[in-house]
């Protein structure tokens, strides 16, 4: 009986592996701690130096959980009038049976709008690279009926290994409070199947949200404030909307989210100097609740300083995580 059920489980696998499956793009919590990735038109907009060190740890109940890691660079150049940056990603699904790599170099262009309101915009390209790890698989024709996997297997895999161009824009709108975003991924939705034909496809990305200080004096920095912020994205017919807000005084920020239909998520950073720390949770609300145990999500960043401009323009002023 066994035996029967695990060959149907393999039939099943094998035909879906002949659709024109889509993928999705792993989801980070912490958006605004893992700019680059949010937004192409953030590289740059905090002007100094910056680094974003990411992890996500999805799902960890269950066995072959997804583990996505990430991590960039960005400062803003006076002589090109604007910022640029460089992003990293790893993911791995099923215990690294599918690795995927992402390398992408973006360059934002900042436009000062009016005295209160200024402009960046944001274009990204990069490389995309999706490995298949064949020899940990297991398919119905090496199966015996008295030895189990006993031969080799005659199915091939010519793209087990693939690399793709990418492509993204985006721009952002903002004031000393209030700013706003779109992004656009994978404008060329490249082929990344194994099997025939699955193109990666476009997502949209818009962001929005406020820096509200509390109390008399408008400054962030050991003031408490409460962010309102929210996030909507879709890729094929996957749809997330994120509605939260952060709040926080002196170095710690706490936050409470909202996914759609997903999770509720619960954040606290601390953040003093040039360092900062974030962990958050997600507490899945689905079907899978009980068998997921939730995501992990840990962010660390470095925002050094550097000489202040000629010509002074304004950051980009929203949370940290």
């Amino acid at each position: 009986m066994n035996k029967k059920l695990y060959i149907l489980f393999l039939t099943v696998l094998v035909s879906l592996s002949c659709l024109q499956v889509h993928a999705q793009d792993p989801p980070f919590t912490q958006f605004y701690a893992n700019p680059l990735y949010l937004n192409p038109a953030l590289a740059g907009s905090k002007r100094c130096p910056r680094i974003a060190l990411n992890t996500r740890l999805q799902w960890t109940l269950i066995s072959g959980n997804y583990r996505t890691y990430a991590a960039s660079f960005d400062m803003h150049v006076n002589a090109l009038q604007g910022g640029i940056g460089v992003r990293f990603m790893r993911d791995e699904a099923g215990h690294n049976t599918i690795t995927s790599h992402n390398l992408a170099f973006m360059y934002s262009y900042h436009i000062k709008l009016s005295n209160k309101l200024s402009m960046r915009l944001g274009a990204e390209v990069g490389f995309m690279h999706r490995f298949l790890n064949t020899r940990d698989l297991s398919f119905g024709d090496q199966i015996d009926d008295r030895y189990g996997f006993i031969y080799l297997t005659k199915e091939s895999f010519d793209n087990a290994d693939k690399m793709m161009f990418d492509a993204g824009a985006g721009a952002v709108i903002y004031s000393d409070v209030f700013y706003g975003g779109v992004a656009f991924h994978h404008i060329t939705e490249p082929n990344e199947g194994f099997l025939g034909n699955s193109k990666l496809p476009f997502k949209f990305t818009a962001h929005a949200g406020a820096m509200i200080p509390i109390g008399r004096r408008r400054k962030y920095a050991g003031e408490a404030f409460i962010s309102p912020n929210i996030l909507f994205q879709s890729q094929q017919s996957f749809y997330q909307l994120n509605i939260g807000f952060y709040a926080g005084k002196g170095p710690f920020v706490g936050g409470l989210w909202y996914r759609s239909n997903d999770s509720f998520i619960a954040l606290i950073g601390f953040q003093k100097g040039i360092f900062k720390i974030g962990y958050s949770y997600d507490i899945t609300i689905s079907k899978l609740t009980n068998a997921t145990a939730g995501s992990h999500e840990i962010s660390l960043g470095f925002q050094f300083g550097c000489k202040e401009p000629r010509i002074k323009f304004r950051t980009f002023v929203c949370p940290a995580f």
